[in-house]
């Protein structure tokens, strides 16, 4: 059942409602940032669709595209891959016109010792882009890393809490925020802030993190005790549907799953799965980054996986010997050091 093409196929797959959605929207989709971890299968799922809906529009895949496998799927499904580099005002310039955009483009790794890259590409290319841009629609992809850390008893931050970020990363991509609230106040942008923790993929994601700690032997970090993540078709699903949710006020959306896993409880359900041990090291945090999803739940309903589902799934992943990425998460980092 495990192989790439298969779980390429479930991460794309639209729902009805979102079917629904795709009907109601006007006009063409561009995805600025595609070739990365979430970009080819949202593609995908634009696509299919738009299709389903009986809506002739493009689906536009803006990347440098470095993964071969990434390229291969949008080629084979239909969707316009347009090689560009954001970075270059030139190549920005021949942009096709789409009203709407759903906004990947960020940088994470490797900011510890380079943070002048991670603010160029997290602050100031969003500038570039939305003054090129102007008065579009905007899915705006951010991250939990803009709030603080919190007690897991309180259930997680919600969109009205204030933003407290750790470190370089995190206060670059409050930063991009910022920069997309600048655009629907002074270019006519419409804009939802898109706030994701933790998408599982099982080619990379939280637990595969998990279970390559249990496979190799590795003693599993309990500093955070708690973590939130959510099945990526869910997660596509909601960016593209959140298109209908866009604000000139600024929308903003916690993006994960409704259950806030518990570390050690996952890691001895992944060794279960993969008949392994687990030890554990160090005492177990106080404190976790974790959001409270309520809202989104209300606008799309639950996630079709549940957590349990999606461990299961991982280890079977792994046991099939599918593919990883070799991306973690480093969700264990409490200091804002990427």
């Amino acid at each position: 059942m495990w192989n790439e093409e298969t779980l390429n196929a479930m991460l794309s797959e639209p729902s009805e409602k979102l079917i629904a959605d795709m009907a109601r929207l006007e006009g063409d989709i561009m995805i600025l940032g595609a070739g990365g971890k979430m970009g080819p299968t949202l593609s995908v799922m634009a696509k299919r669709a738009s299709g389903a809906a009986g809506k002739n529009r493009h689906v536009y895949a803006v990347s440098r595209f470095s993964d071969p496998c990434a390229a291969e799927l949008l080629r084979r499904e239909g969707v316009e891959m347009l090689p560009v580099d954001l970075n270059d005002e030139n190549q920005l310039a021949n942009l096709p016109k789409a009203p709407n955009i759903v906004y990947m483009l960020g940088k994470k790794f490797g900011t510890s010792g380079n943070a002048g890259d991670t603010w160029h590409t997290n602050v100031v290319m969003p500038g570039m882009i939305t003054r090129r841009l102007g008065a579009v629609n905007y899915v705006v992809f951010s991250t939990g890393n803009v709030y603080p850390f919190t007690d897991p008893a309180l259930g997680g931050c919600h969109e009205e809490d204030s933003p407290a970020p750790v470190g370089e990363y995190a206060m670059s991509t409050w930063g991009r925020e910022r920069v997309f609230e600048y655009a629907a106040r002074n270019y006519g942008a419409k804009v939802l802030l898109f706030r994701l923790n933790y998408a599982i993929d099982l080619r990379y994601g939280v637990l595969l993190d998990l279970a390559e700690q249990v496979l190799n032997g590795r003693p599993i970090r309990l500093d955070v005790p708690r973590f939130n993540c959510v099945w990526q078709r869910y997660a596509n699903e909601a960016a593209l549907r959140s298109l209908l949710h866009v604000s000139t006020e600024v929308e903003r959306l916690n993006v994960t799953g409704p259950e806030a896993g518990v570390t050690r409880d996952v890691a001895r359900k992944l060794a279960a799965e993969l008949g392994r041990e687990v030890t554990f090291e160090g005492g177990e945090g106080e404190k976790a980054m974790l959001m409270n999803p309520a809202k989104c739940m209300d606008w799309f309903g639950k996630p079709d996986k549940s957590l349990d589902d999606l461990i299961h799934m991982q280890a079977e992943w792994l046991k099939a010997g599918g593919r990883r990425l070799g991306k973690p998460t480093h969700f264990e980092e409490t200091e804002g050091k990427f």
